[in-house]
C-alpha cells in the first residue's frame, strides 16, 4: 500500500482515472474492461449491459473473474465509490483506473444515436 500511495500526485492522476472519451476508445480496442462496482438493488433499477457486474463489497471473493491481460476501469454512478475500488485493486496488483464521469456520464455520453459509439463485445 505504501507504493501505492505514494503514486498519488497529481502527475500521476493520469494513471489513476480515465475520462468516458478515453474508455470508450480503450473499451473498443479491447484494451480495458468496466467493472461496475454498484450493489444489486442499483444494477435492478437501472442496467449497464456491458462490462462486469461485481458489487464493491465482493471484490475481495471474486478477483478471479477480473482480466489480468485489460486495464481495469471501475464505475459506480458517480465516482466516489469506484475511486476506493480502484485502491484496493491496485493494492492486489491490477492495472485499474476509475471512471471520472461515473456511469451517469458515461450513460448520458452514449444515450440516443450515440450508443453505436461503442462496440460491445
Amino acid at each position: 500500500m505504501d507504493d501505492i500511495i505514494k503514486e498519488v500526485t497529481p502527475k500521476n492522476m493520469k494513471d489513476i482515472r480515465v475520462d468516458v472519451e478515453e474508455f470508450i476508445t480503450l473499451y473498443n480496442e479491447q484494451k480495458a474492461e468496466l467493472i461496475d462496482i454498484r450493489m444489486e438493488t442499483e444494477t435492478q433499477v437501472w442496467q449497464v449491459n456491458f462490462g462486469l457486474k461485481i458489487p464493491a463489497h465482493e471484490l475481495p471473493n471474486r478477483l478471479d473473474e477480473l482480466p489480468k491481460d485489460k486495464e481495469l476501469v471501475v464505475a459506480c454512478p458517480h465516482n466516489d465509490r469506484s475511486n476506493m475500488a480502484r485502491f484496493y485493486l491496485a493494492s492486489k496488483g491490477f492495472k485499474v483506473r476509475y471512471l471520472t464521469e461515473g456511469l451517469l456520464g458515461l450513460m448520458s455520453r452514449l444515450k440516443g444515436g450515440k450508443a453505436k459509439d461503442i462496440a460491445v463485445h
